[in-house]
């Protein structure tokens, strides 16, 4: 009798100790990452059977796909462009692009919503799904998406060259190296003075190297689309005398179109507009830089030569951009969502920035900077990942020379490009 009471004991504080823990790990809600972002849901996952269950739409959105509701039938619908999956309330049947496929568990209602088997649905879509039991939460990695890389070609040292973080070998010698996940070439060698006239070498750092020309035969080998970048900064007023005085802002467009023969498409990186301003004097500000933009796009239009603007998040202290407008001008605009102060770049901004945007920029026209030494390997996974979720153009990464090997294996697992880069 005594053993048996001295088992009962034992077992009694095995289970006081272990069962506290058990079920708070139970309790735990569920958490679910695409991309390495969060997935907000309205309604709580759930398990049934072992199997994860989430709102559709929710999850379906984060992976940038459409949904639509059949509700005679009770059947929820989404597609890719190349799928359609479709999935019936209460029917353990699902069907990819007419083909049935038998499911451990069905769709069910709950609160209002359309919870669906996130393996299966994610896994139709050919990404890649993992369970992190310890912290009840699930990671899916969405597949390659094809989108532009604009890389910017800067000077750098011999240990953060960007000829040889791109070609793979040192100056001059040309490989495919890392080409195969970099489209375009944001050639950062200009500035301006107050007077609009071209600068090749520029009190801010910027200059156009010795061998320029080997960078844009390089780049024609590759097949790699070249953009001149006109860099300049209000730190000194420069840029407010240039953008108040017509006759420079007209010099300073002519000067521009001339060199632009030489590439494909030129990207004006005007920093520093706005800053502590408001009321009529940020309206001014605005205005300057649109005007100078609207004559620079006239003449870009004329020689066949397309405008990106480099610009200042719409959340950052430099308020001198109008997003809207200068929208409506160029072809193409690269949000610089970074230098909020932490590294990595904290996400919530980014996507807060990002949003701004899309309020007055086409998805298709809107580019994600990324600050590739603010990032580690596994925060630029997720940075690609905002792009990705809000379907952006692309991505353009400040700076080549910097990316590490690491680096440039998240981008390629992440990123296909829009244009396939061959040797001529």
């Amino acid at each position: 009798m005594k053993r048996v009471l001295l088992c009962l004991t034992l077992a009694f504080i095995v289970v006081s100790c272990i069962t506290p823990t058990a079920l708070a790990q139970e309790d735990k809600a569920i958490s679910v990452l695409v991309d390495g972002l969060p997935v907000i849901f309205d309604v709580e996952p759930i398990i049934q059977n072992g199997r994860t269950l989430v709102p559709f739409r929710a999850i379906a959105e984060a992976l940038g796909v459409q949904v639509g509701w059949d509700g005679e039938n009770q059947t929820v619908i989404a597609t890719d462009g190349e799928k359609i999956v479709k999935l019936q309330i209460g029917n353990k049947t699902a069907y990819c692009n007419e083909d049935p496929i038998t499911l451990d568990v069905p769709p069910v209602i709950s609160g209002g919503r359309t919870i669906i088997p996130l393996r299966f649905f994610g896994e139709a879509f050919n990404c890649k799904v993992e369970w992190d039991g310890v912290n009840r939460t699930v990671k899916i990695t969405s597949p390659p998406k094809d989108m532009s890389v604009i890389g910017f070609y800067a000077l750098g040292d011999s240990s953060t060259s960007s000829w040889t973080n791109l070609f793979g070998v040192p100056y001059p010698d040309t490989a495919a190296g890392n080409t195969d996940i970099v489209d375009e070439l944001a050639l950062g060698w200009y500035s301006l003075d107050k007077d609009g006239n071209l600068l090749t070498k520029s009190r801010t750092g910027w200059q156009r190297p010795d061998g320029w020309e080997d960078v844009l035969e390089a780049a024609k080998k590759y097949g790699l689309v070249t953009e001149m970048v006109v860099h300049v900064t209000d730190g000194d007023g420069t840029l407010t005398s240039l953008l108040s005085n017509d006759a420079a802002m007209i010099a300073a467009t002519g000067n521009i179109i001339r060199e632009a023969a030489l590439y494909q498409g030129i990207n004006l990186d005007f920093e520093g507009l706005g800053y502590s301003e408001e009321g009529e004097q940020l309206l001014k500000t605005q205005g300057a830089f649109n005007t100078f933009v609207r004559l620079l796009v006239e003449q870009a239009d004329k020689a066949g030569l397309k405008l990106t603007l480099t610009l200042h998040a719409p959340n950052s202290v430099y308020k001198g951009y109008d997003y809207k407008t200068l929208s409506e001008y160029a072809d193409r605009i690269i949000v610089m969502a970074y230098d909020y102060g932490t590294k990595p770049e904290p996400n919530a901004l980014v996507i807060q920035a990002v949003e701004q945007a899309l309020k007055c920029v086409p998805k298709e026209k809107l580019v994600l900077g990324i600050s590739i030494p603010n990032e580690t390997p596994e925060s630029l996974f997720s940075k690609v990942g905002i792009a990705k979720r809000y379907q952006l153009e692309g991505i353009a990464l400040w700076r080549l020379g910097l990316l590490t090997d690491e680096k440039w294996g998240t981008l390629k697992s992440a990123v296909t490009l829009k244009t396939d880069n061959t040797n001529d």
